[in-house]
Parts: C-alpha cells; sequence; structure tokens
C-alpha cells in the first residue's frame, strides 16, 4: 500500500516537474486590486477580480471584470467583458472584439466603434447615433429576468401573509371578548 501510494507520489512529482510552465507576457491578473493601463504601459490581457480596469491606453487582448467596472478611454484590441458592473467608453475609444455585459449598464460614448457584436445580459444600454457596432447589438432587458423573480416573491409574500392573518383570527376566536362597559 505504502509503494503504490510512494509511485503515485514520484510520478505527480514527475509531471509536475516536465509541465511547461505558463507564460503571462504583459498580462495583469488582479484580485481587489485596480487595473491601470497607461499609454506608455500596455498590456496584453487584463483580468480583474473584485476591482475595476482603467484602459486609458492601449489592451492588446481582452478584458475580463468580474464585480467591478471597465472604463475605457483608449483602445481594446479584442473583447471586453465584464460580470456584474459598468462598461463606459469614452468618446473616439474602440473595441476591437465583442463588448459583452451581463447583469451591468453599458455607457458609450460619441463615435464609439465595437468591431463585433454588443450584448448587454439583464443591463441597460446607453449609446449615441454615432456608435458603430459591427455586427449583433443584443440587449435582454433586466424585467425578462426580474420580473418573474418579482412575480414569485409576490406570491410568497401574499401566501405568507394571509396565513398569518388566518392564524391570528383564529387564536382571536379563541379568546372571549371582553365585556362592554
Amino acid at each position: 500500500m505504502q509503494r503504490r501510494f510512494l509511485a503515485h507520489c514520484l510520478f505527480g512529482a514527475a509531471l509536475a516537474l516536465a509541465a511547461a510552465p505558463a507564460h503571462a507576457n504583459q498580462d495583469a491578473v488582479q484580485f481587489f486590486n485596480n487595473i491601470e493601463v497607461t499609454p506608455d504601459a500596455p498590456v496584453h490581457d487584463a483580468v480583474c477580480f473584485f476591482c475595476n480596469v482603467h484602459d486609458d491606453g492601449e489592451v492588446k487582448g481582452d478584458i475580463v471584470v468580474f464585480f467591478g467596472n471597465v472604463r475605457l478611454d483608449g483602445q481594446a484590441r479584442h473583447d471586453v467583458v465584464n460580470f456584474f458592473g459598468n462598461v463606459t467608453a469614452a468618446d473616439n475609444s474602440s473595441i476591437g472584439g465583442d463588448l459583452v455585459s451581463f447583469f451591468g449598464d453599458v455607457r458609450l460614448g460619441e463615435n464609439v466603434s465595437v468591431a463585433k457584436d454588443l450584448v448587454a445580459m439583464f443591463g441597460t444600454v446607453h449609446t449615441p447615433a454615432s456608435v458603430s457596432i459591427g455586427k449583433d447589438h443584443v440587449v435582454f432587458s433586466p424585467w425578462i429576468f426580474f420580473g418573474p423573480l418579482l412575480m414569485i416573491f409576490l406570491v410568497i409574500f401574499v401566501v405568507i401573509h394571509e396565513v398569518r392573518v388566518h392564524r391570528q383570527r383564529r387564536f382571536a376566536h379563541a379568546y372571549p371578548f371582553p365585556p362592554r362597559r
């Protein structure tokens, strides 16, 4: 039993030593720390968890943000994806791929170009007429998601309220009324 365990450990160590190391050339990955991209310091990919990305220069790859905001004042060569945050693009900025936002607002300035699709799931989109979108513009309203949830909560509230009123009435009928004075 011990020899088998030792053999598995040695095999795992050999695989770990033989594996090629991950190479992140000019990638910015942060947790709880904002990413600032300046014109003199471009990055390849910007990935942020619980923080914001402010692109004032050039992101050569993708921008992906979870629970934070994206502010684009420069260029993003590929996709911009945001979960549970807002995307703001200043005037004359460009996105070389798709712009995807889940549960957040998208605000695009004048003459902003999105090379491929703009998809906003359960959020709002504010774009002037000068915005250029290369392919599809898909917006799912937040009411598609929150409307049924609101109805379910309303039904649950009414059921709980009626059960409480019924119990109060039963309790009040069990005792005689106080005498009149």
